[in-house]
Parts: C-alpha cells; structure tokens; sequence
C-alpha cells in the first residue's frame, strides 16, 4: 500500500524496486508493482481504495491497533481514509496493488447489476483469503503493466472487480444477471459485426457495448452463452483467421501482426500458435506462394 502523492517514500533498499502506471481507461486507475525487503511506510491513508495481493513473502501492516499479516493467496482491501502503515516480515515481500476510486467501483457496481447500488462499496476485513481472486487480480495486474490488449484488459479488470465486490464488497452478485441472457441474440449479433468489421483496430468494451446496446458485465456473458466466446476471444480469433490468409499469401510475420491488430509479433505468435498449433512462421512457409507465385 503506497503513501498518497503528498508523502515521499524514502529511498528504496538495495534490490527493492517499485514502479507506478495507471490504466488510463478505467478512470486512470493507478497501480503498484513492488517488491519490499526493508522498506517500511509511515501510518497514511488514501482518498482511493487499496486493492491489492500480496504474490511473495509477506507484508505486516496495523489499522486500529489490529496487526495484520498478508501472505500469497490473500486479498488486501482498505477502505478510503482508513489509517494504515506497512513493512515486510521476514525477508520481504512483493505484491501488486490497485487504487480504484469509489466512482470506479460504483460504476462497475452498476453495470453489474444494472440499476444504481444502494450505497458505497465497502470493505468489511483488510485482509480475506480468496486464492482465486488474488490469482486474477495478479494477472490483470501484469496485462496492464505489459500493456497488453485494450478489449482483453477491459474483460479482466471488470471480471475481476465485478467477482470482487460480489464476494467481498456488498455488491449483488453476477449469478443475478442470469435473467438478463435470454434473448441476447440481437445484441450479439451486433457485437459480432462490430468485432469482425474492426478487429485490426483497438477495440475497447465500453465501445462495443454501446454499439450492442446492453452493458459491459451483461455483454459478456450473453457472448459467451450464445457463441462460447468472450469478445476478446472472439476478436482473437477473428484476427487469427484474417492472419491466416495473410500467410498464405506470403505476408511477412511481423507486417501481418500489424495488419491484424496484434501489438507486436510475439503477441500474434502466441496467440497463432495457441489456435492453429504451429508458429505464423512455420505456418506461412508450409502455406505460402510457390516460387511461380502461385498458392500450393
């Protein structure tokens, strides 16, 4: 948990490193990537929520007298304005830490439920064991850092702030929206359109749920009820079939990547591979033009 942006950390320990980045789209939502061997924080608080997992070591922390311990598998959630320091207990720590705004968090409230919630989110314990949102939260948390697909990390982060304050912050839970999925198929089918007439393009889900017409939280589900995608799967796979093509035509790899929407050419390795089990270069030299320019 870092101090807010009027105090000054002291300067950092031999192989401790820190680094900041923010998620422009989601409300500028600013993140933490830490590790901590002997880096102790003063007592201070947030005019944000403390959002984070601890993924190495452990880090001991005090709010009203109570001393916690926060350990891999754990969720640390504080509330805005709650006093709390921070240190490392035995050889340090590292962990992944988010500050959402409560206007963030209300607005995934909403889209989840889809009605306004009754009040604020709020955070019962600092400290909850839930290996598995811990896991997630890690994982958005590095796409971010990696700067990786827009419509991929919108998915993540709202998939894992929607579970968060179902589970934890008083908030309706998901399984409510279940009545809303029957019937989607004209909002799918838009979606759709939309993915496969842009996916060379950034593609963001707050765009492509408003061009479907039903909410973000909604939209991926009904997605994944009638197609078994989500809409970054969807678009992953739209992009891939277009990469094919390219190939096949002799399209260089790295030009292709580019072409299709992929951010570099490691990204459409990955995701090739993944989907058609060799890579796009093994790919287009089994595929590609004959030396008389014609396709085998």
């Amino acid at each position: 948990m870092s101090p807010d942006h009027s105090f000054h950390l002291n300067p950092l320990a031999v192989e401790e490193t820190a680094r900041f980045f923010s998620i422009q789209r989601a409300r500028a939502l600013e993140c933490l990537a830490a590790r901590f061997r002997s880096h102790a924080y003063a007592p201070h608080t947030h005019d944000s929520f403390v959002v984070g997992t601890i993924v190495a070591g452990c880090e001991t922390f005090s709010i009203g007298g109570t001393r916690y311990y926060a350990r891999p598998g754990h969720l640390v959630l504080i509330d805005p304005g709650v006093v709390h320091d921070g240190e490392p207990a035995g050889d340090g720590f590292a962990y992944r830490i988010s500050y959402p705004s409560a206007e963030l968090l209300l607005e995934l409230a909403a889209d989840a439920c889809e009605r306004d919630p009754a009040g604020p989110p709020h955070f019962a314990r600092p400290i909850v064991a839930d290996a598995e949102l811990a896991d997630r939260l890690a994982a958005v948390h590095r796409l971010a850092e990696a700067g990786g697909d827009a419509l991929e990390l919108d998915e993540k982060l709202l998939g894992f702030f929607v579970r968060l304050l179902a589970r934890h912050g008083g908030t309706a839970s998901p399984v409510q929206m279940e009545r809303h999925l029957l019937g989607e198929r004209g909002p799918v089918a838009r979606a759709i359109d939309y993915l496969d007439a842009c996916f060379f393009e950034t593609v963001d889900l707050a765009t492509l749920s408003e061009v479907a017409g039903i909410p973000r939280t909604r939209l991926i589900r009904a997605m994944r009820r009638e197609t078994g995608l989500t809409p970054h799967a969807w678009l992953t796979d739209r992009r891939i079939r277009a990469a094919r093509r390219m190939l096949a035509e002799g399209g260089p790899p790295a030009d292709v990547a580019v072409a299709c929407g992929f951010y570099d050419q490691s990204h459409l390795n990955r995701a090739f591979k993944a989907r058609v089990g060799v890579s796009p270069g093994v790919f287009r030299a089994a595929i590609g033009a004959d030396s008389s320019g014609q396709l085998y």
